[in-house]
């Protein structure tokens, strides 16, 4: 059986990546203007890969005899990440997921401290290559909206 913190990391990740697969969709199939078609593909890019960190991390924990959540209801009582609300300025959309990204990349940060001092490298090791891939998008995000 996983252990107990490492069940809920890795819960909380594959509740925070459905979350946000399905907040993607929606700013996918929503989005409007003059950047129509740069950040149609962007999100379209996101959800897809969101959709292979779902399936990495619900793995893992299978692999370590832990059970992933697998219902929307889980995902929302478990996510640090909010579901779409409606949002339809496209700069609006880049803002509210670059703040998403920014908090999964602290969450991340935190969790593979915990894996570490658990002694379970591979856990964290995986950890480590979402956090690059995060913090990148987070990058590009906040470069589109003139950021920092």
């Amino acid at each position: 059986m996983a252990n107990e913190k490492t069940a809920n990391i890795l819960n909380r990740h594959v509740a925070n990546w459905n979350v946000l697969f399905v907040k993607l969709h929606n700013y996918h199939w929503y989005v409007k203007g003059e950047n129509f078609f740069k950040l149609h593909e962007k999100f379209e890019e996101l959800y897809n890969e969101a959709a292979g960190h779902i399936d990495e991390l619900a793995e893992r924990l299978l692999t370590l005899k832990g059970e992933p959540v697998a219902t929307m209801k889980q995902y929302l009582e478990i996510a640090t990440i909010d579901e779409a609300q409606g949002e339809r300025a496209s700069d609006d959309m880049v803002r509210t997921l670059a703040g998403d990204l920014e908090k999964l990349s602290m969450e991340l940060n935190d969790d593979i401290d915990v894996l570490e001092e658990l002694e379970d490298q591979a856990t964290a090791d995986m950890l480590i290559a979402v956090r690059q891939s995060v913090e990148k998008h987070h990058w590009m995000l906040r470069s589109f909206l003139g950021e920092k």
